[in-house]
């Protein structure tokens, strides 16, 4: 396994990242403890939840599965760069109280207490905010965080689906108050969606935030889907589906897949070893269903790409250019 910081801190994580987005929803507790198991055998150490995966009424279970897999011990927890998220309503259909969700400080305490406890473990290595809050300005945001980091129940903040506007006001506010601020931020960024590399990623770099790409097969467009298609194995959905329902979309990822099965490469591994040879990013988040899908994505390590197929990957995939050039002069 190879290893980087995160950011400009000193947290030393693996280059993959589990995502255990599908734990509960797709993947049953047995068998993601033996993916989680297998990941830990395998080095990769960074595990990223949220509190509300598990989704509907079942928000929170995927946690649970985490904590479950915790209390087995074996040096689970220790070894482990935990990472969770604060967002998104943790209120049941029909609740009408409000205060269950965004980033007020009542929220982010009550939230992190409800996730230590499912977790089952005394601190959250990593604490992100799932998504900006218009509402709370980063004065109480932080003011909040600064209380849990004093009292040892989480250790670092990042952010998540934050643009660059919003990383800058967050570090501004943190610097104002003498303390770390974000130190990651995990966006949306992959070959086919770049546009990330325009004001978020260099934002990002500039205060020292590791990159954390989530998504990045492009919900399965980047895995493989059209030959998939054709030998019958499995259909597109969801976002894969919607894209190549587009012509011009469906063209490239066709040129991408006969580029990577002429130099006798896999679309899913070639998609991921690519993100690791951009600036800033820390690792891509991974979402294995299965033990096979982890073995595939550990693989990726492995690979190191040409200058010549880079170069054939940006003429398929072009990114948007620097800001501002990209739409000034």
């Amino acid at each position: 396994m190879k290893y980087t910081q995160l950011g400009r801190t000193g947290l030393k994580v693996s280059r993959l990242v589990l995502g255990t987005m599908n734990f509960g929803p797709q993947t049953d507790e047995p068998t993601s403890h033996g993916i989680l198991d297998a990941a830990l055998d395998a080095g990769l150490n960074f595990v990223d939840t949220a509190n509300v995966y598990g989704w509907g009424e079942n928000k929170g279970r995927t946690e649970e599965i985490i904590g479950s897999w915790f209390v087995q011990g074996g040096g689970r927890r220790d070894k482990t760069v935990l990472a969770t998220k604060v967002y998104g309503s943790m209120a049941g259909d029909g609740d009408p109280w409000p205060n269950h969700d965004r980033l007020s400080a009542l929220n982010i305490r009550r939230a992190v207490e409800a996730s230590l406890k499912r977790l089952q473990t005394d601190y959250i290595d990593l604490y992100q905010f799932h998504h900006i809050d218009r509402r709370t300005p980063f004065e109480e945001i932080w003011q909040a965080v600064d209380v849990l980091i004093q009292q040892g129940k989480i250790l670092y903040a990042g952010s998540s689906n934050f643009p660059g506007y919003k990383i800058a006001q967050a570090n501004e506010t943190a610097a104002r108050r003498g303390t770390v601020g974000l130190v990651s931020e995990q966006c949306l960024y992959n070959l086919a969606e770049r546009r990330a590399e325009m004001e978020v990623i260099p934002a990002a770099q500039e205060y020292g935030l590791g990159i954390i790409p989530w998504s990045p097969l492009h919900g399965g467009l980047l895995g493989g889907v059209i030959k998939k298609e054709v030998e019958g194995s499995r259909r597109a959905s969801g976002r894969s589906a919607d894209a190549l329902a587009n012509t011009s979309v469906r063209a490239q990822v066709q040129a991408y897949e006969d580029l990577l099965d002429k130099n006798g490469l896999e679309p899913g591994e070639t998609a991921l070893a690519w993100l690791l040879t951009r600036p800033g990013v820390t690792g891509p988040i991974v979402g294995p269903r299965t033990a096979e899908q982890l073995e595939s994505a550990l693989r990726a390590l492995e690979l190191e790409l040409s200058d010549e197929l880079l170069m054939a990957l940006d003429e398929i995939f072009p990114g948007p250019g620097p800001s501002p050039e990209a739409f000034a002069w």
